[in-house]
């Protein structure tokens, strides 16, 4: 844009370039024959140069809106004219108006039956295009398509968490192969049946001045891992004794494996449960009946499907309701804890780990902590940066619609975690814990649990009330084996992660990402893994 004053100052003149780098005349104006003063001129000036940037703003509009064909002023005006007296179309608007409405009125229609619908969108606007739909014919077949995909989606979602399910609670091929060959190797080498621990060292199995660790487990592979973990970031290995409980099935196997594999200098003893005397049907009758009882395998080894409303239940709340009927959880290895003052009549303190935690620094500060009295230190779940993992409280696990739960416990009560407990057996002793848990297994097993589903815990939440002094979270991180966004820095800094959920690290179906602090710990140049390859990933 260009202003022009003519020599004479007669004229002045307003042009724009053109798209043919010419210039067309905008505005013109003429001055009368007569004299003007400087002053005049100056505030004639004043005046223009603050009207032209409105000027060049307007037309700057005109031509990005492709209108710069405007060859005079008077065309000019009239696309102008209306921006400058505040008029504009508003035939967008009312189109936009015309199709909200047209999608709230689909929204509220039925889909017709068996309406063809295309299978992609770009076979939607071919057929738009074809059969000129008018705007409703496609709203209406773009919704139906969307909920054809939601439930193809959701339907796949399901049947993927089943197949997860039924993954986690089978046993890989490799760790089955492992425990075979380990125990034909105690049958056939005397070195796999050698005494644990040595007999010299039998004392120190009930010496309270060393750091005694409990594993119960069936997973030789995994019990490997935590006690090689333990010993390894430990800054005292040698004040160590780990005592691995495991079934008759897997004692021979777990019993060779920490044979051949010794862990110096800390000690290790592996005993079977059918080597405790104090285990009989007389001492666990509830238990006897929770791993015989019909009803119970059923819902732990029947159909998970049946009798579910798929419709009604989010994919979280199905997954959480699959790894409540994960057999393990019948299993008398996963509530043996509850009796551990019992089968060590001798130990003080003790910490037990579960077979799915890594130990990444010295735990050995956990036997300084004052417990205050109370019998168990654990990591209260109810609070923590990870909303999910860390927001469980006695509502997540239990039926507060039944009376007998409603009457005698708090929805809002925080939970904690098992998987890395310091247990004051001196203390447990003094209790009922032992009872209450027994009773509270009898009338869930009377209510056909109803009471509740998810396994070892809710039992343990209600024996222990009043008996648990929370730890510092940094002690024991969850949450490893289901919560795939788990933050990195934050597992390097924890002393315990715990792969608690269906994705165990030695799974396919482990994460990536999380599973190198578990394989770190793995003897991949062991005869045997090598053997039953089990190979790092």
């Amino acid at each position: 844009m260009q202003l022009h004053i003519s020599p004479s100052m007669r004229s002045i003149t307003i042009s724009s370039s053109n798209s043919n780098g010419g210039f067309i005349d905008l505005m013109k104006i003429k001055v009368a024959a007569r004299h003007i003063s400087y002053r005049t001129l100056f505030h004639t000036i004043l005046i223009l140069a603050f009207l032209l940037p409105f000027v060049f703003i307007l037309t700057a509009l005109v031509t990005l809106e492709g209108v710069n064909n405007c060859s005079s002023f008077d065309c000019l005006g009239r696309r102008l004219g209306p921006r400058l007296l505040g008029r504009v179309d508003d035939s967008g608007q009312r189109l936009v108006k015309d199709f909200h409405k047209i999608l709230n009125q689909v929204n509220t229609e039925e889909i017709p039956n068996g309406l063809k619908l295309p299978e992609s969108f770009s076979q939607l606007v071919a057929e738009m295009k074809s059969n000129q739909y008018d705007a409703k014919t496609f709203a209406l077949t773009l919704r139906a398509m969307m909920e054809k995909f939601e439930r193809e989606i959701r339907e796949s979602k399901f049947a993927e968490l089943m197949n997860k399910h039924f993954t986690a609670s089978s046993i890989p091929k490799g760790i089955h192969c492992l425990s075979l060959r380990l125990t034909d190797e105690y049958s056939s080498n005397a070195h796999a049946r050698r005494q644990l621990p040595a007999p010299e060292l039998l004392p120190l199995l009930s010496d309270n001045s060393y750091h005694h660790f409990i594993l119960s487990t069936d997973n030789i592979l995994a019990a490997s891992v935590v006690v090689t973990s333990t010993v390894a970031s430990s800054l005292r290995p040698e004040k160590i004794v780990f005592h691995v409980i495991t079934d008759k099935k897997t004692y021979a196997g777990m019993h060779s494996w920490f044979a051949l594999n010794p862990v110096s200098p800390a000690i290790i003893e592996v005993k079977g449960v059918h080597q405790f005397e104090w285990l009989t049907r007389e001492n666990v009758p509830v238990l006897e009946a929770v791993e015989s009882h019909n009803s119970i395998r059923n819902y732990y080894h029947g159909n998970h499907v049946a009798g579910t409303n798929l419709s009604d239940t989010t994919p979280r709340m199905f997954a959480s309701k699959l790894q409540a009927r994960s057999p393990k959880y019948i299993s008398l290895l996963n509530h043996l804890r509850i009796y551990l003052p019992e089968l060590f009549p001798n130990l003080d303190k003790v910490v037990f780990l579960d077979d799915d935690v890594v130990i990444q620094r010295d735990l050995s500060p956990l036997w300084d902590i004052d417990l205050k009295g109370k019998v168990n230190g654990a990591v209260e779940t109810c609070r923590g940066e990870d909303e999910w993992v860390m927001s469980k409280r006695f509502k997540n696990y239990f039926n507060f619609s039944h009376p007998l739960i409603a009457n005698n416990l708090d929805s809002e009560e925080c939970a904690w975690a098992y998987g890395m407990n310091v247990f004051d057996l001196h203390a447990w002793r003094k209790t009922s814990i032992r009872e209450t848990y027994h009773s509270w297994l009898r009338e869930n097993l009377k209510s056909n649990l109803t009471m509740w589903k998810l396994g070892t815990l809710p039992p343990a939440l209600i024996a222990f009330k009043g008996y648990v002094h929370a730890i510092d979270p940094e002690w024991h991180m969850l949450g490893l084996g289901y919560q795939n966004k788990t933050d990195i820095e934050s597992v390097k800094r924890a002393a315990v992660i715990h792969y608690n959920g269906q994705s165990k690290p030695w799974l396919p179906i482990g994460f990536e990402h999380l599973r190198p602090f578990w394989t770190k710990y793995v003897n991949y140049s062991n005869d045997f893994v090598r053997n039953c390859h089990i190979m790092e990933t």
